[in-house]
């Protein structure tokens, strides 16, 4: 039977299977629960991106995000636990009954707060995954890490270049041969029902397509991510067909974080269709997209060849990305306040 009004505090570095493990059994034993995500200016990951992850898996709790800059350990200040206790005595809208967490720093974060301490799988022996795992090799660990929070650590590959140059080809068999999914080229999807008729007018609806597509696309991918084109290549074609771009476009394209870019280069046949427009211009528009990398400082490797040798040079670039012992992210040293998990 639950009952009562239940506490859970932590940083949430990232979110991972044990924090629901934790969270959910809290919501099974109390009737009120609140999260406390507690994070730092000084932290890898963003505290309002830590935030909206529980908020989002957990709907059903009351989420609060603390930001006082308070200290980590016991020992940094001799009113460690005052400190925190006035924290938490503000933020949250009761005085809990219970306190949940996977280590005994529960108990006395339980006394001074008038609550009683509910342990929960201190061993690791129901969820063996702790933040600092994940932080250190999340590629490893990647069944740990829920959905809503896996893209912050893929790896995105951009397919990047002119027309007709084997980019969504070279897309889908690099997503088959690294077991994960791709991102289409939202203009195409656009473009093909009007015949390739294009105005200014599409340019902004192509590029939010594509950012929608992407983001969609983020939460299903296995570490890769690879991408048929980007704002970028939307940001070049504005300006090759209108002389121009909108500002935010420009501003989301060099927002937007790629870990490697092919660009493909001109040196196979040409192939028409409804939406490839500049046939005699791919040598300087490939010259504009080298051009356009190296102004946002992107890294990226040029593609050349057969198709056979597109493709093998393809996967050792990836595959150099993805070297043994190179995984997304920095490992970090756990602190107090983590829950034990992270």
């Amino acid at each position: 039977m639950r009952t009562g009004k239940g506490l859970v505090l932590g940083k949430f570095l990232p979110p991972h299977q044990g924090h629901i493990y934790l969270c959910e059994f809290a919501q099974n034993y109390v009737e009120d629960l609140a999260i406390v995500v507690g994070t730092l200016k000084s932290e890898p990951i963003p505290g309002v991106l830590r935030h909206g992850w529980m908020t989002e898996l957990f709907p059903g709790a009351r989420v609060l995000h603390l930001t006082d800059e308070n200290p980590q350990y016991p020992h940094e200040h001799p009113d460690f636990w005052q400190i925190w206790k006035a924290s938490l005595t503000r933020i949250l809208p009761w005085r809990p009954d219970y306190v949940f967490a996977s280590e005994l720093y529960g108990f006395p974060l339980a006394e001074i707060l008038g609550a009683q301490f509910v342990p929960v799988d201190v061993g690791r022996t129901a969820v063996p995954i702790s933040g600092s795992q994940i932080r250190a090799d999340p590629w490893s660990h990647w069944d740990s890490i829920p959905p809503c929070v896996r893209p912050f650590f893929l790896r995105r590959v951009c397919i990047f270049g002119p027309e007709s140059t084997g980019k969504s080809t070279l897309t889908a068999q690099l997503a088959r041969h690294f077991q994960t999914v791709c991102v289409p080229e939202y203009a195409r999807t656009w473009l093909e029902p009007r015949e390739g008729r294009i105005s200014p007018a599409d340019i902004p609806q192509i590029a939010r397509g594509q950012i929608a597509a992407e983001d969609a696309l983020a939460r299903h991918a296995n570490r890769l991510l690879f991408c048929d084109t980007d704002l970028l290549t939307t940001a070049i074609w504005s300006e090759v067909l209108f002389e121009g771009c909108p500002a935010w476009i420009r501003a989301e394209a060099q927002a937007r974080r790629y870990d490697l870019t092919l660009l493909l280069d001109v040196d196979v046949p040409w192939v028409g269709d409804c939406v490839r427009y500049l046939p005699d211009e791919r040598r300087s528009f490939f010259a504009r997209c080298e051009a356009a990398l190296e102004a946002a400082e992107r890294p990226y490797v040029i593609i050349r060849g057969s198709w056979e040798e597109r493709f093998s040079s393809a996967c050792a670039a990836v595959n150099a990305l993805i070297r043994p012992g190179e995984a997304p992210g920095s490992p970090q040293q756990p602190t107090l306040s983590e829950n034990a998990r992270g």
